[in-house]
């Protein structure tokens, strides 16, 4: 069967069709999916019936598995650090009642995945085994459209700084670092502009859960410009709203594209086995 490309929106996102996630990929299919994961930022496989091995392997096609680290406070997303996996879900084990996985419940915001490691990982990629009646979508926002979509003043003015990145596991909003303890949180000084490494396009990299502060602002500026940019970011223009069903597994670009889940009930099951790409290494 051939393989075939179908853009699914003008902000970002395809569908490769004609691949077999079971079977080993082969350099050929391997070049054409990179070569569409990084024009459409994010990939979308569906009707895949694939084993944890399955998953692992067509990962390692792509480089590395990205390292799984706690919190130094101790905080963790749940689940077991003795699989590179993490399980999304809101399932917990019927015997103790503690979660099997993390991230349960509820919308979570825009955020790049591991931005607050001091070499975040380059991809996800996110696999659906249990969905609820409803909700439960991933909307992807292209940050190569938000950066070209900023100001050329204002492009001036940030060119060259960091941005902290920084999460708890156990919050679901943005940190107030003026009225915090966060010296054992995950965080890191990013550039608050990245050029990607295998593309030289320009990306913003801000995002409304995990960006802070803006080296060299004021606080009352520095909220000013973030929540400028966050609008930004967040422009429906350049979103994509993944509609899962059981067997997708999506595949995207932690340089170019920030994601957020929206709500869905919280009486039903949902389960996603999720590996993410070691990187490519310091942001620049």
């Amino acid at each position: 069967m051939p393989i075939t490309v179908q853009p699914l929106s003008d902000a970002c996102g395809a569908e490769i069709k004609g691949v077999d996630l079971r079977q080993p990929i082969d350099d050929k299919t391997k070049r054409q999916i990179e070569r569409t994961f990084h024009e459409h930022v994010v990939v979308v496989f569906r009707g895949q019936d694939i084993t944890e091995e399955e998953q692992m392997a067509f990962a390692n096609t792509f480089g590395g598995l990205g390292e799984r680290r706690r919190s130094p406070n101790g905080s963790t997303p749940g689940g077991s650090y003795e699989t590179p996996f993490m399980f999304v879900t809101n399932i917990r084990d019927e015997k103790t009642g503690e979660p099997i996985g993390a991230f349960g419940d509820g919308e979570m915001w825009f955020h790049h995945d591991t931005s607050y490691y001091k070499e975040p990982h380059k991809a996800t990629l996110l696999y659906s085994i249990r969905l609820p009646s409803w909700g439960g979508n991933t909307c992807f926002s292209n940050m190569y459209k938000a950066y070209e979509n900023i100001s050329d003043e204002l492009k001036q003015k940030l060119d060259g700084r960091k941005v902290l990145q920084i999460h708890d596991y156990k919050r679901r909003e943005r940190i107030d670092i003026y009225n915090s303890d966060i010296s054992g949180m995950l965080q890191q000084e990013q550039p608050i502009f990245v050029t990607h490494p295998a593309t030289g396009r320009k990306a913003l990299y801000i995002s409304r859960l995990m960006s802070a502060r803006i080296e060299g602002l004021e606080p009352e500026e520095n909220e000013t410009i973030l929540n400028h940019l966050f609008d930004i970011s967040e422009d429906p223009s350049i979103v994509f709203e993944h509609e899962w069903e059981p067997g997708d597994l999506v595949m995207w670009d932690n340089y170019a594209s920030i994601h957020m889940r929206k709500d869905f009930p919280r009486e039903e099951p949902r389960l996603m086995r999720r590996l993410t790409l070691g990187g490519y290494g310091p942001l620049s």
